[in-house]
Order: structure tokens, then sequence, then C-alpha cells
């Protein structure tokens, strides 16, 4: 029912069946150029839709991977962003075939990238380095500054 076209997530409306149905696949429809944030793989999605009338609802699942840069230490890992409560609603007429939600999907999936992407909760970052430069006594003088 659903139909896995080039960066497209179409339903086949007219095909439907009126009780609902449920809908699951995988569309690669989230292409990103950005160095940090590298999508792998296709949209994951289990979906049930159904229409009321002039108005489908679509409810359900969807799951990407991505290889993220850990915004603490800079290495690269992989990861599964999910999205448990994606709800779709699309007008259609008694002419319309398909309805898309490419752009409804690819905008969820997006949304629920984190921030600043972690590779480990406990990730100590980049080693930090407090040693003094060689030969620079410039601040000597205040090692002997007694402040009340």
């Amino acid at each position: 029912m659903a139909e896995e076209t080039e960066k497209k997530l179409l339903i086949d409306v007219a095909r439907l069946d009126p009780e609902g149905e449920t809908l699951e696949g995988e569309a690669d429809i989230v292409d990103l150029d950005e160095p940090f944030v590298k999508p792998f793989g296709g949209v994951r999605y289990s979906l049930k839709a159904q229409l009321f009338g002039t108005e489908l609802l679509v409810r359900g699942r969807l799951e990407q991977d991505f290889d993220l840069v850990c915004s603490r230490c800079g290495e690269t890992f992989d990861t599964t962003v999910k999205v448990d409560d994606f709800t779709a609603s699309v007008e259609v007429s008694q002419k319309d075939q398909f309805a898309d939600l490419t752009v409804d999907a690819r905008e969820c999936i997006i949304l629920a990238l984190p921030t600043y992407p972690v590779c480990a909760e406990d990730c100590p970052g980049f080693a930090q380095k407090a040693e003094k430069p060689k030969g620079d006594d410039r601040w000597s003088a205040l090692d002997g500054l007694k402040v009340e």
C-alpha cells in the first residue's frame, strides 16, 4: 500500500482499506548535506493509515540510522533516531491517488536528532592539557599575590 519511490514516502489512497491498514517498509527520504550528520539506509516505518472522509490520518513509528560526530570528543559513532509518536493528517480528494508523507516524515526525523550528540554518557571529551608553557614567566609575579 505504501510505495517506495526515489526520495518519496507515498500512500496509495485509492487502494486503502476503509477500515485502515498497517503499512511497513523503508524509504530513502532523508538526505542531509552536513559533515557531522550522515544518514545511512532509509527511514524504516510502521504506520497505521485510515481515511476519515477526506482526511487521511497516519500514525506510527519511524526509525533512521545515522553516523554522528560526538560533540565532546569529536569521534564518529552510529546511532538510531526513533520517533514513536509520528502523526500526520493529509487532506485528500476523490481524484488523489497518492498521499505524500515525505516532508512530514523527513521533518519529524530531523527534529528528533540530538542537538549535541554524545557517543557515550560518560564520554570524557578532549584530553585537557593544563601545563604551563616552558620559559613563559610573565604571570609568575602573581604567584605571591595575597587576596583578602
